[in-house]
């Protein structure tokens, strides 16, 4: 398969969950990876001494870390048509358990990381005229699933993403949002409350199944390739239609 011949991705939280299947699927389909994650053993251990994927450790909260990131990657590659911003954290805790720490560590990660990697992989593809983003946020962006900084930060990402297409459109870079519902990823599997939820959430979603990583990485692949060379600005839910009851 060809669909991202000689395109370079860059993408983050590329040691585990979404993040490795998309890593997967786009060397796959004839991509150049950089694989970036704040995990470097996790890194070198899935990815290390493969010609076509370079891994970087990036910490997605310090600006600095994502300009020294992005030179590296198009010191290595030439190049990055390509961005992925997929790293991210959750959390249970309810309205009456956050702290501000909590919430500003979602935050940082979750919506300012996006944005940081945003600014900085627009300055390379303004040069090359061309470039396709896509940012990961989530379903609880879109409907009612608990007052909590999590659905807070994912709602950031679908703004800011929206301001982006409209600002970098000009520049030919094409700026995407998918919202995954409930994915079975080490993340999701972390948090305890959801394991005594799955069944639940089973049958509240129209398909009557959790979501793969496999299933997210199809539609970012899409949207990052040239088959989606007229979409911007658009978003992708993939919940099973668990957000269209």
């Amino acid at each position: 398969m060809s669909r991202l011949q000689d395109k370079v991705a860059f993408i983050t939280g590329g040691a585990s969950g979404m993040g490795e299947m998309m890593v997967k699927q786009f060397t796959a389909e004839g991509a150049k990876v950089i694989a970036a994650d704040i995990n470097t053993a996790a890194l070198e251990e899935k990815w290390g001494g493969q010609d076509n994927i370079f891994t970087i450790k990036l910490n997605v909260t310090e600006d600095a870390e994502w300009e020294d990131a992005m030179k590296k990657a198009v010191d290595h590659f030439g190049k990055v048509d390509i961005l992925v911003n997929n790293a991210g954290i959750s959390t249970e805790k309810t309205v009456d358990q956050i702290t501000i720490e909590d919430w500003r560590r979602l935050s940082d990660i979750n919506s300012f990381g996006t944005f940081l990697g945003m600014k900085h992989a627009s300055k390379y593809m303004k040069e090359a005229k061309k470039g396709a983003i896509v940012n990961i946020s989530s379903y609880t962006a879109l409907i009612g699933m608990g007052l909590n900084p999590y659905s807070a930060s994912k709602g950031a990402v679908r703004a800011i993403s929206k301001a982006a297409a409209a600002e970098y459109g000009h520049a030919g870079i094409r700026v995407n949002t998918v919202f995954p519902g409930v994915i079975q990823t080490p993340m999701v599997a972390n948090l305890e409350e959801s394991k005594a939820q799955l069944d639940i959430l089973k049958k509240m979603t129209p398909l009557q199944r959790l979501g793969q990583p496999e299933d997210v990485g199809n539609a970012v692949l899409f949207l990052a390739s040239d088959e989606a060379s007229y979409i911007t600005g658009a978003e992708l839910v993939i919940d099973g239609g668990y957000s269209a009851r």
